[in-house]
């Protein structure tokens, strides 16, 4: 069994994205993994089955069948909002999904408003906003408008990799108006490190955030380190940088609680999608973290 802490951090924080690159499986193999993982000895790791909206109809056949109980699902709203929010209407009362998440891209205040106020507030919405930027006056408006904030972390192109600065940025700034978010793509790997980027052996490779640096940055932010430590803590490729222990996580002289992670990991750095499961959780057994 792994340390408490880690545990913790791990609890839930893996939303299977199987039907995006570079994995991009067909629907059946998607619903079909996601039974498996939820039987798995890791599911206590797997969070959501993300899902785009326009979808939905097309996983409720397969889940009609699944022998697990109802799939819990984030959806993602596209263009047509309000034919996407019917969609979702319709297959909550079904009763094969549970869809209470959403995510959307809102790349401007005015999107924040619109979205949030489509969709109100009977689901949890995660809106992606850009980091290139200062994303402070788009954090405070998605406080504002009650919903969460979501960072996209990578991408199939070495471009789509936000740079530690910008991603410890969004993570502080979060943390400063006291806004919950996720990460989506670039994230297969505990540690910060050169990968391939479409997961092929030879593939074009890019410097790739670890999901443990992320979460870990995370609530060490909310515990007040400073936005330039998040930015090295991001930057970290040494696994024996960090001490797991039952009662807190260390990373070179900082210390988080046990207490302290699983506040944030409840209400602060939520989850995040990626299009494997087995990866992530292999890689940890490697480190002989798992």
């Amino acid at each position: 069994m792994p340390a408490a802490s880690l545990r913790t951090l791990l609890e839930g924080l893996i939303d299977y994205a199987g039907l995006f690159p570079p994995a991009a499986l067909p629907m059946a193999d998607v619903h079909h993994n996601f039974d498996r993982y939820r039987r798995s000895p890791h599911a206590w790791a797997l969070g959501r089955l993300v899902v785009p909206a326009g979808r939905l109809e097309e996983l409720s056949a397969h889940a009609a069948a699944s022998p697990d109980g109802p799939v819990r699902i984030s959806a993602l709203i596209g263009d047509d909002v309000m034919r996407d929010l019917a969609i979702i209407r319709r297959e909550n009362e079904l009763g094969r999904l549970v869809i209470d998440t959403v995510e959307a891209s809102a790349p401007s205040a005015s999107a924040v408003d619109t979205i949030a106020t489509a969709i109100g507030n009977a689901l949890t919405v995660y809106l992606e906003i850009p980091v290139e930027s200062d994303p402070r006056p788009l954090v405070a408006n998605i406080r504002q408008v009650g919903a969460r904030a979501k960072i996209r972390t990578g991408g199939v192109v070495a471009t789509a990799v936000p740079s530690p600065s910008h991603c410890a940025r969004f993570i502080s700034r979060c943390a400063e108006h006291d806004v919950a978010f996720k990460a989506t793509a670039g994230l297969h790997h505990p540690l910060r490190g050169d990968h391939a980027l479409d997961g092929t052996p030879d593939g074009p490779r890019a410097t790739m955030f670890g999901f443990l640096n992320l979460f870990i940055a995370a609530a060490f932010a909310r515990s007040g380190v400073s936005e330039a430590s998040i930015a090295h803590l991001l930057d970290e490729r040494d696994v024996a940088a960090f001490q797991f222990t039952d009662g807190a996580i260390a990373w070179r002289g900082h210390s988080v609680s046990l207490h302290d992670v699983a506040a944030a990991r409840a209400s602060f750095a939520i989850a995040f999608g990626s299009c494997s499961f087995r990866e992530p959780i292999d890689d940890l057994h490697r480190l002989g973290l798992l």
